[in-house]
């Protein structure tokens, strides 16, 4: 007798509340089984009964129908115009994953209603109180009103960001490039081919681990670069023979208020062989030939690390002046009593209580100069054009080389595979931050 609430409400979902004399709850549980049973049949699940073996599943309802994409992709390409039923793969992943998730929804409410019936029967059975719907909703609110708050978030979470993830990492393990475009050609399963051919087939491996090494110096050198100048202005601005620090700090600040994008765009056009910066120094009779700023490789490189300088040091300026003033005092003039000269103070007190404050901010900026697509797409357009890469320029890194494989070049499956390293890397190194931060090991 104790089994048959949990075996009834398996099969009818709150079956075993209404053996358990909970109506309510019983209502409740079998709503939703009502709901799952006619999303189902309302979105063609009564056409499941009809045709042949393969319509049967493409005609079906909201959840086979979804499984049956996600699994085939689509069997039956658009061979012509007039066709009238045709599949389409990416639709058809698109709507299987949702299909999914919804069914795994649907599939945690099935085992609680389950576990529900079983908890209730086993107190009855031990002959102490059940209490009533009214009474388990109450408690289940008080309980836990946290969760209940962040539900209706969890679930735009869910369907807005977690849906584009999971079908960006699908794409990678299928053949979903410029040759396989539904509904004309259908896109199939691969495994783990994509990934092969990026480091088997020499020119795609050579291209990505040369851009790969670039970006990983692209993301160091513009951080630190930044960061450095950075300290050195507020250096320089909290040195006493400097008079009204509140107009130089605000002038130094402008770089960053100034739209990055707006300065980026400036500087190429600066920057170009006719540019401002080419035709001041031939004037000049600095230089007798324009310098190929954007054309040549080391130029091109050097000249996003100053941009890049010029649009990040007032962040870290401004950083690194806040800190300084929460430097206790008491250990410069302790430094002074002890003979120490400007350097050794700067040396053993102020840069290692900055480095220390500032860590974190430094690991996240390398991660998000470890992805600045802007600089890299407005400033050089990842030229200039390199004939050892495979669809990519030599100062292009990761992410903007993933661009031009996925807009340009319609590359989704290998775009996506590079998407999906990037996506260890970043995630990697922003755990690693979280891991070691204050609030974390409080918690």
């Amino acid at each position: 007798m104790k089994f048959l609430p949990p075996i009834c409400s398996a099969v009818i979902w709150g079956s075993g509340q209404l053996i358990n004399k909970q109506k309510i709850k019983a209502l409740i549980f079998f709503v939703f089984q009502l709901l799952f049973a006619g999303v189902e049949l309302l979105s063609g699940g009564a056409n499941i009964l009809a045709g042949t073996a393969e319509p049967q599943f493409r005609n079906a309802g909201f959840f086979v129908k979804g499984l049956w994409g996600l699994v085939t992709l689509g069997t039956m390409p658009r061979e012509s115009s007039r066709q009238p039923f045709y599949d389409h793969s990416i639709m058809l992943m698109l709507a299987g994953i949702i299909s999914l998730l919804v069914l795994l929804i649907f599939a945690a409410i099935w085992i609680w209603n389950i576990a529900d019936a079983w908890q209730t029967r086993k107190r009855m059975s031990g002959g102490r109180k059940t209490e009533s719907s009214v009474q388990y909703f109450k408690k289940l609110w008080r309980d836990s009103f946290e969760y209940i708050m962040i539900t209706p978030g969890i679930l735009l979470i869910i369907f807005i960001s977690l849906v584009p993830i999971i079908f960006a990492v699908l794409v990678a393990f299928t053949n979903y490039n410029a040759n396989f475009i539904p509904p004309r050609r259908l896109v199939d399963w691969n495994g783990f081919n994509t990934f092969i051919d990026i480091f088997k087939i020499r020119i795609w491996g050579s291209t990505f681990v040369q851009i790969f090494i670039w970006t990983v110096v692209w993301a160091f050198l513009a951080t630190f670069s930044a960061y450095t100048f950075g300290l050195f202005q507020a250096l320089i601005l909290r040195a006493k023979a400097v008079k009204l620090r509140n107009v130089w700090r605000g002038i130094f600040i402008l770089p960053w208020a100034v739209p990055g994008l707006v300065s980026m765009l400036v500087f190429r056009a600066m920057l170009n062989s006719e540019g401002a910066i080419n035709q001041l120094l031939l004037g000049a009779g600095i230089i007798e030939h324009a310098i190929p700023f954007l054309s040549n490789v080391f130029w091109a490189r050097l000249c996003l690390v100053l941009v890049n300088v010029w649009l990040g040091f007032p962040y870290f300026m401004a950083l690194i002046s806040g800190l300084m003033t929460t430097i206790p005092q008491e250990m410069y003039e302790a430094a002074q009593i002890d003979g120490a000269n400007v350097f050794q103070v700067f040396r053993k007190i102020t840069l290692p209580f900055i480095i220390a404050s500032t860590a974190p901010q430094i690991l996240m900026s390398v991660t998000f100069n470890f992805n600045n697509f802007n600089m890299i797409y407005f400033l050089t357009g990842g030229g200039p054009p390199n004939p050892s890469f495979q669809m990519a320029g030599s100062t292009d890194i990761l992410i903007s080389w993933i661009f031009k494989l996925t807009l340009d070049q319609r590359m989704y499956n290998y775009a996506s595979a590079l998407s999906i390293f990037i996506f260890i890397i970043v995630a990697s190194v922003s755990a690693w931050n979280l891991l070691r931060t204050r609030a974390f090991k409080e918690d």
